[in-house]
């Protein structure tokens, strides 16, 4: 069999069921919520694989590192990542004094897409080729002050295409994800094996296409990955991916938004850490 990585997995979804929502997201500190289509997701990953390559100049094999929080947007720049042959690095948010950025397994320069408000922690403390900064305003506004050298996400995306096609030489195969290991190791994972770990997670957890997943964690671990985009592809599923998250709201949520299983979510999930089935 073919194997086949997270860029297949959406292709399939694209082609099989573009309308039905992929991906959810609420932000309860800014009551936020944002619905996309599989088909309008793979549009913002297409403009944003399209401004990697052809805006910042990766290439097959560079990296670019993902100080972002759980949000839609960073669900799209891991599969634009992963379009282009870029290998993914989510790292947490920084609290107080960010420290430099750690060098990955693989050498050489690296984009940094990091959120607005993270923005002056990390500027001067990074080696970055390239500096990405993210709004990630509801209404995709740019950021309230950008600050030279850096590349207004919501500003510049827009002028790229929502198709995008990949070089030949990416393909399933190759490095994809790099996610902390101890101490400053990170374990890179193919995108074949990305796909393969989300299709074992789906099975694991019995999910399949009327599923909807609440996901409350970043994804700055395989397993928040798996919970927040990948396995729901891999399954059929949609996911709705949660930001500071108001306890109180989420009986309504579950019901409004007809979950059926969550992960990550205090008092909610499965003892394990695993996703927890409710219907």
């Amino acid at each position: 069999m073919t194997e086949i990585g997270p860029v297949e997995l959406l292709r399939r979804r694209v082609d099989g069921d573009p309308s039905r929502p992929l991906v959810t997201f609420y932000d309860d500190g800014t009551a936020e919520r944002v619905e996309l289509s599989a088909r309008t997701f793979d549009n913002w990953v297409a403009k944003t694989a399209n401004l990697l390559v052809d805006g910042l100049g990766a290439q097959p094999g560079d990296r670019a590192v993902l100080m972002l929080p759980a949000h839609w947007q960073t669900a799209v720049w891991l599969m634009a990542c992963w379009s282009a042959g870029v290998v993914a690095e989510p790292v947490p948010m920084p609290e107080g004094r960010a420290p430099q950025i750690e060098p990955a397994a693989q050498s050489g320069p690296y984009i940094l897409a990091a959120a607005g408000e993270v923005l002056d922690t990390v500027i001067d403390r990074t080696d970055a080729e390239e500096i990405v900064g993210l709004s990630l305003h509801a209404l995709g506004g740019p950021l309230p002050s950008c600050p030279p050298g850096v590349l207004d996400y919501a500003v510049e995306v827009r002028a790229y295409g929502d198709r995008f096609t990949a070089a030949p030489s990416v393909t399933p195969d190759r490095p994809a994800l790099a996610i902390p290991g101890s101490h400053v190791t990170k374990t890179t994972l193919s995108g074949a094996s990305v796909a393969n770990e989300a299709q074992a997670a789906a099975e694991k957890w019995g999910l399949d296409a009327g599923d909807r997943i609440l996901v409350d964690m970043p994804f700055t671990t395989l397993h928040g990955v798996l919970c927040g985009l990948v396995a729901p592809l891999a399954s059929g599923a949609s996911v709705i991916i949660q930001r500071n998250v108001d306890i109180a709201a989420i009986d309504r949520r579950v019901i409004l938004e007809h979950v059926t299983a969550v992960a990550g979510l205090s008092g909610w999930n499965d003892a394990t850490g695993s996703v927890r089935r409710l219907l």
